[in-house]
């Protein structure tokens, strides 16, 4: 599809986005909730933050690639001292590739989610201040997202989150290791961090770190080549396709897979692109869209995250959805 230009004045959404929820046939009324986009958060979105234990994390490197991250503490590691500013209590760890990231005028995605109560909101802003105990972000832009597709589960600490952690991270190519495809095969839950013009650091449209939640499985994990691609199916939501309207003008972005038994994180990049159409989409049970991600590598870090979580309760919005398993002819598998 065609996209230039800047939008409106009036509307939060940028070129891609526009493109995206025209070719969906929701241009009017994702706008309707343009009003909902605002430039401070809300107290309850203040108050969400500063009560988590993890955050979840959006930059992008010096080539212009989007990783996504999670920071642990204690909560109250996030605080708001005012509806403009976040302040994170925490740094990545060495190998975190938002370690070296960071930096004061870095565009940031920032999405606090509560799992086991299922809400989540999100804050894109830009790094104003940095030193050892963490960083200062001030906001672009502020929303809520619904609750749709989150697997409910509840945190709790096995570490302390200022312990060291012991493994060293395994690196990944574009074709995946067998234990990286297996985490993918039984996830439910994945984060994906998209940013639409990350070559220009003067862009007014920053970087996003969204949710995708699905039955286990609901990532598809193929070979084509010396190359792992995922494909994921894209369910109705709330028609801002911040995600899909990104990947629409700048289609790298990087996943994030938390093995919520044994802390483990799976970080991927990659490239992305839109399927609108066709059989594959059609055989599985509500899906609207699918995404398909081209591996470019990864990172594999064991023992990241001093949080387990309780066994998961189903999203109520999945039953209706299909899987990869009954979509797949007889004989085969995904």
């Amino acid at each position: 599809m065609a996209i230039a230009g800047r939008p409106p004045d009036d509307t939060p959404f940028h070129p891609g986005e526009i493109a995206v929820q025209e070719r969906a046939g929701v241009r009017a009324r994702a706008e309707r909730m343009g009003p909902g986009i605002r430039d401070f958060m809300p107290d309850q979105h203040r108050e969400l933050f500063t009560k988590l234990p993890y955050l979840l994390v959006g930059s992008v490197d010096a080539a212009g690639q989007p990783h996504a991250s999670l920071l642990v503490g204690r909560p109250g590691f996030v605080a708001s001292p005012d509806a403009l500013t976040l302040v994170i209590g925490a740094k990545p760890a060495a190998d975190d590739p938002l370690a070296e990231n960071l930096a004061v005028g870095a565009a940031v995605g920032l999405l606090g989610i509560e799992l086991h109560t299922r809400r989540r909101n999100r804050m894109n802003g830009v790094v104003t201040a940095l030193d050892a105990r963490g960083f200062v972000v001030e906001v672009r832009q502020s929303f809520g997202n619904c609750p749709q597709y989150i697997q409910a589960r509840a945190p709790f600490f096995v570490l302390d989150p200022g312990a060291p952690k012991a493994a060293p991270p395994q690196r990944e190519a574009a074709r995946l290791s067998a234990a990286a495809v297996s985490l993918l095969r039984q996830a439910d839950t994945f984060f994906i961090a998209t940013a639409a013009a990350p070559e220009r650091p003067d862009s007014p449209y920053g970087v996003d770190v969204s949710h995708r939640g699905g039955k286990p499985g609901f990532i598809r994990v193929t070979e084509e080549g010396e190359a792992t691609i995922l494909t994921v199916p894209d369910f109705r939501g709330n028609n801002a396709f911040n995600t899909l309207g990104n990947i629409a003008v700048e289609p790298r972005a990087g996943l994030l897979v938390v093995d919520f038994a044994s802390g483990d994180l799976l970080s991927l990049t990659g490239e992305g692109i839109v399927v609108w159409d066709g059989p594959e989409l059609a055989s599985f049970a509500g899906a609207q869209r699918l995404l398909k991600l081209h591996v470019t590598g990864g990172l594999v870090r064991r023992n990241a995250v001093p949080l387990r979580w309780s066994q998961p309760q189903a999203a109520p919005q999945l039953a209706a959805t299909g899987s990869w398993e009954a979509s797949a002819p007889s004989g085969t598998s995904g």
